[in-house]
């Protein structure tokens, strides 16, 4: 068993691996919203546990085991955000802070049953792929809307930002995953893009908003 704290940071560096091979101690601490002596102290109570590997000055990366039990965090997080989504009727801007606390439910049997409930969806309601009982994670080919080329037909597939802010600002322009668009143009001043939507209408979003928004080929 491991304390919400552990589990949060567990997480965390595993989301921060997917960018750097090793986690330095200041970046977790910007994520966390801690000072770097707090990280410090849980860096090494969590290596004592052996979940990671930690170098004072080079930063820390998750063993074997501490990725398996990241995974299964995400796991049941992404799980209670397609619950939320598909059975309570949340937005998917609502989903993700209250899936925070849900995941936290340590509970192997809960997870199981949820999992079966739900018919065992790949995705959650981000696009994110739900890892399975195994910890292992739905591949699939996707690009960000910013390198799509102008003119060939796309649909969203998944969203990087799950800021509320950010998912409201989507809701407002009707981006939602499954989404089918066209980059009519894009602009060389500031990268901003014309998308033609399935429904005929045309939004322009920022350059911020194709490099938060994941696409494939329709």
């Amino acid at each position: 068993m491991f304390s919400q704290a552990e589990e949060n940071y567990i997480k965390t560096i595993w989301h921060l691996q997917q960018l750097q091979q090793k986690v330095s101690t200041n970046s977790l601490a910007e994520r966390m919203q801690t000072k770097p002596a707090s990280v410090t102290d849980m860096l090494k109570k969590l290596e004592a546990k052996k979940l990671l590997h930690y170098e004072k000055y080079y930063g820390c990366s998750l063993t074997t085991d501490g990725k398996k039990i990241a995974l299964s965090i995400i796991r049941r997080h992404r799980l209670w955000e397609f619950f939320l989504s598909e059975k309570l009727g949340f937005a998917w801007d609502e989903v993700h802070a209250i899936a925070e606390q849900l995941e936290h439910i340590q509970s192997a049997e809960l997870t199981v049953r949820l999992d079966a409930y739900l018919g065992h969806p790949r995705f959650d309601p981000h696009g994110d792929p739900i890892p399975d009982a195994s910890g292992e994670l739905q591949p699939r080919e996707q690009f960000l809307l910013a390198e799509w080329p102008a003119g060939k037909p796309a649909i969203i597939c998944a969203v990087q930002n799950h800021d509320a802010s950010f998912l409201e600002l989507l809701g407002q322009k009707s981006l939602d995953i499954d989404t089918h668009l066209i980059v009519q143009k894009r602009y060389a001043f500031d990268q901003s893009a014309d998308l033609l939507l399935a429904s005929g209408q045309v939004v322009q979003i920022s350059a911020a908003i194709s490099n938060n928004i994941y696409v494939k080929a329709d």
